[in-house]
């Protein structure tokens, strides 16, 4: 009895086991996977249809059109070296003091230790400060700068970039408004990354990888006087006057970081078949002209294992 009870038990086992085996699909099983594309002339008129064909039946198919932001080569890079530009515009709206505003960068300062002030003024005296203001600061209206910070962007050095307020007593100190913020990093491809803005730390940036919740936000504070910086999350920096001579000199900083001057989304596909779909032709427009290196991923998903293969399919859009 006990013998053919085992005998079952293990029949019973090779039998789950071998359902379990023929469930896994090894690399083999991409083999059969190619695409081609229709065109017989050599190449597309801008405007018109690209349509991909494919052999093969893989669970999954996902398209990098090899255009900006779509390439599969980049599809998991989040840092690259580009030109980092920070813009913004200031708005002088009240007073007549010289050298009030001023544009810092650091990369050592530890930040704002939210309630503790003394930790928080040793960390600003510590810290070493590039004073990168603009030599066109208004005297009176509204001007707007772009800095080139890329000398900053040294992988795995990440920057606070900050606004500092300096005025001093004796005369009506001035209010500044500042809008328009945008920090970048752009590509020698030409593609542009938003890093950062005015929004704050829960508000998604767009990019071409899709939505990447990275702005690091604005804090505000003030080491002298009671003139504060107020952040208005997603519109403007006001540090304001109270339209009479102070008393005392002021001094008041509005903080962004840390950042990554380097850092990009990774770039992104496009769904083109999936698990439970039936593999059909494929059709694609590009919006301009050029030579691209189109890619399908295939896969093949188990409870055991993932393959994939990678086809190239080059494209000239004339």
């Amino acid at each position: 009895m006990f013998l053919r009870n085992y005998i079952l038990l293990l029949g019973l086992g090779c039998i789950l086991f071998s359902c379990k085996r023929e469930a896994v699909l090894s690399p083999g099983a991409l083999n059969a996977f190619t695409v081609t594309a229709d065109s017989t002339t050599g190449g597309y008129f801008l405007g018109s249809k690209t349509t991909f064909n494919f052999t093969g039946n893989p669970f999954t198919i996902t398209f990098f059109s090899g255009e900006q932001g779509r390439n599969y080569q980049y599809r998991n890079r989040t840092s690259a070296m580009g030109v980092s530009r920070f813009i913004f515009t200031a708005t002088l709206n009240l007073g007549a003091q010289n050298s009030t505003l001023h544009v810092m960068v650091s990369s050592n300062f530890k930040g704002v230790a939210l309630g503790d002030t003394t930790t928080t003024l040793a960390n600003i005296a510590a810290a070493t400060w590039a004073d990168v203001t603009p030599t066109n600061m208004p005297l009176t209206g509204s001007v707007t700068d772009t800095l080139d910070l890329s000398s900053y962007a040294t992988q795995g050095s990440p920057v606070y970039i900050a606004f500092k307020y300096m005025a001093k007593a004796g005369t009506l100190q001035n209010k500044w408004t500042i809008t328009n913020v945008n920090l970048t990093n752009t590509l020698a491809d030409g593609s542009v990354y938003t890093i950062a803005n005015l929004n704050a730390t829960t508000t998604a940036i767009t990019n071409y990888g899709g939505v990447a919740t990275y702005s690091p936000g604005w804090v505000a504070y003030t080491p002298s006087n009671t003139k504060r910086w107020t952040v208005n999350a997603g519109t403007s920096l006001i540090i304001d006057s109270t339209n009479a001579v102070s008393t005392v000199n002021s001094e008041s900083w509005a903080f962004m970081g840390n950042i990554d001057l380097r850092k990009v989304t990774p770039d992104a596909g496009v769904a083109v078949k999936g698990i439970s779909a039936a593999v059909a032709p494929f059709t694609y427009i590009y919006a301009a002209t050029g030579t691209y290196n189109a890619a399908f991923l295939a896969t093949n998903n188990s409870s055991f294992t993932t393959d994939s293969v990678v086809k190239y399919v080059p494209v000239v859009i004339k």
